[in-house]
This record gives structure tokens, C-alpha cells and sequence, in this order.
């Protein structure tokens, strides 16, 4: 088939280099524009770009498909797919582009819809502790994360992983699973399915709003709002006076029901009291320091036991 593919982040990058070993051809590729980064500011390239650009395929760097919908939709429109895939592109797509591919515009998605959709499905399987996940290609509609559903693939999401790991490990599964849809899409032997909207479920974007960790909690939900919000936009507390991020922790068995909330009970593995079990920091980064494990952050710090980490 030929291939028009929309994409930015690392999660599309795994996507588009299958779709560049398999053998379909790709037309061209869409992607965000460039942005600044860093203390610098430097402009950088979106991976996709840089992958697309270092095997030679032509790339599209739209603001928006709405705004500049006769520039870009006639480009896409002479480019000819037979169809277009979209994974983590970040745009909007009008009607005016879902209706042009033969075979439509095919969604990579990071849940198994209708749970999640939005922006951050793969935070939010973690931060809300679900055990299972995984990846679902569907055929895209107006709607958000609306359209009719092709394949479904699941995977558990593990005890301690973080939401980073998840996201490369679902990375690698969409592309496997997009590859399997579009051939199947090709020969006809795939049936859309209809969404149930009875089950859908909104996955709102992360805000640094949420990152401050609230001790008087469980200890599965601090947790897994640890491993939720890792790498970005990380959990924290205060810990002496200073923000410590906390991006990687898993739980300790101990009954804290009579041990204050958010204070150290073991000085040398970095274990908190919540409000039933407790929590160890395993990796964390104090302001003005690199990110460490728990255990070189405190080597060299004397650490009373009782010390209690404050909640902003």
C-alpha cells in the first residue's frame, strides 16, 4: 500500500520504522514543527522527522491541517495513499483529509479503546493502578479516539513499571500490531467494530499540578502515582526543605496504620509510612542534583528515622 504516515514522539518512531522495513511504500511524512528545547532553547527536530529524514522520505511540517487546509490537504490529495497512519501525531485531522485514503485513516492508540481516550492514555492505566493495557488500531473518525476499532492488542502492565516504560514497551506493540492491520485491511479480512460508548473513558493530559505526593494515602495509589507520572512530569515531595522527585519507588509491606504519614521509617533504604503499608524510593533527584538511586542520594546524608516529608 502506499502510505502516508503522521506521527512526532518516540512512541510513533517504532511505528514508522516498520512500516520503512515492510513492504509498503511511503509517499511522505507529517509531523509537528520544530520546537525549542533545552536551556538553550535550541530548535529540535521531532524524532519522527529525524528518522524520516535519515531514510530519505519527504516531510510535511504543518502548523495545522485546519488552518492550512488547502496547502496541505491538495499536497496530500497528489501524494495519492491508499492510507493514512496516524500514531501520537498530535493534530487534529479534518474531514476534508479522513476522507481521502481508499482505505481511510488508521489510528495507532495506546489503550484498549473505548477505555482512554485522549491525550495520555498510558499515564493513566498506571496512575489509576489498572493491571492490564495495551494497543488498539482503529479507523479514525471526527470524533476523539471515536472511530470503529480493527485489532486489539493486550499486555499486563507490571507491578512497578513506570509510565515511560510502559509507553516504549506499547511503542514496539503498536507497530507490530499496525503492520498486521494493514494487511489484513489489504486482503479484506478485517471487520470494524463499533465503539461502546457506555464504556469510554477520558485520559486527560498531565499537569505539574498533579505531582506532589499526599503520604495520607495508600500506599498502591502513592505508588502508582509515582509510577504514573515518571518520567514527566514526576511525582514529589519536599524533603528537607528542597523538591525531591521521586521516579521510581515499589511497595514495602510494613502496617504504618500507627507510624505518621510521610515520615521515614527507614533511614537507609528511604522508606515512607502511608496510610496503610509504605512506599521506598528507589531513583529520586533532589533540586541542583542528577537523578540517583535512594541509596547514593543518602549515602553521606544523616537521615533521622521520624523524619517527615512535607506535602505542598
Amino acid at each position: 500500500m502506499r502510505i502516508i504516515f503522521m506521527g512526532t514522539p518516540d512512541f510513533a518512531v517504532p511505528t514508522l520504522m516498520a512500516l520503512i522495513k515492510s513492504e509498503h511504500e511511503i509517499a511522505a511524512v507529517f509531523t509537528q514543527p520544530d520546537k525549542p528545547k533545552g536551556r538553550g532553547m535550541k530548535l529540535t527536530s521531532p524524532p519522527v522527522k529525524e528518522l524520516a529524514a535519515r531514510n530519505g522520505i519527504e516531510v510535511f511540517q504543518p502548523v495545522s491541517l485546519k488552518k492550512d487546509a488547502g496547502e496541505y490537504i491538495d499536497a496530500i490529495k497528489a501524494l495519492n495513499p491508499d492510507v493514512i497512519v496516524v500514531a501520537a501525531y498530535g493534530k487534529i485531522l479534518p474531514k476534508e483529509v479522513l476522507d481521502i485514503p481508499k482505505y481511510g485513516c488508521v489510528n495507532v492508540h495506546g489503550s484498549l479503546l473505548p477505555k482512554y481516550r485522549g491525550a495520555a492514555p498510558i499515564q493513566w492505566a498506571v496512575l489509576n493502578g489498572d493491571e492490564v493495557t495495551g494497543v488498539t488500531t482503529m479507523l479514525m473518525s471526527e470524533g476523539l479516539d471515536t472511530g470503529d476499532i480493527l485489532l486489539k492488542s493486550e499486555t499486563k502492565i507490571g507491578e512497578n513499571e513506570t509510565a515511560a516504560e510502559l509507553f516504549e514497551r506499547l511503542s514496539v506493540i503498536g507497530a507490530e500490531l499496525l503492520i498486521k492491520t494493514l494487511c489484513r485491511l489489504e486482503t479484506g479480512d478485517i471487520t470494524p467494530k463499533a465503539q461502546d460508548d457506555n464504556f469510554a473513558s477520558y485520559a486527560g493530559m498531565l499537569s505539574k499540578d498533579m505531582c506532589y505526593l499526599d503520604f495520607s494515602k495508600d500506599a498502591f495509589s502513592v505508588h502508582k502515582k509515582i509510577c504514573g507520572l515518571s518520567d514527566w512530569p514526576c511525582a514529589c515531595t519536599t524533603f528537607l526543605g528542597k523538591r525531591l522527585k521521586v521516579y521510581r519507588s515499589e511497595i514495602v509491606e510494613i502496617d504504618t496504620s500507627d507510624i505518621l504519614n510521610g515520615s521515614i521509617i527507614d533511614e537507609k533504604r528511604f522508606v515512607v509510612s502511608c496510610a496503610d503499608k509504605a512506599v521506598r524510593f528507589v531513583i529520586v533527584q533532589q533540586e541542583g542534583l542528577r537523578k540517583m538511586s535512594s541509596e547514593d542520594f543518602l549515602r553521606g546524608r544523616k537521615i533521622q528515622r521520624g523524619t517527615t516529608l512535607e506535602f505542598n
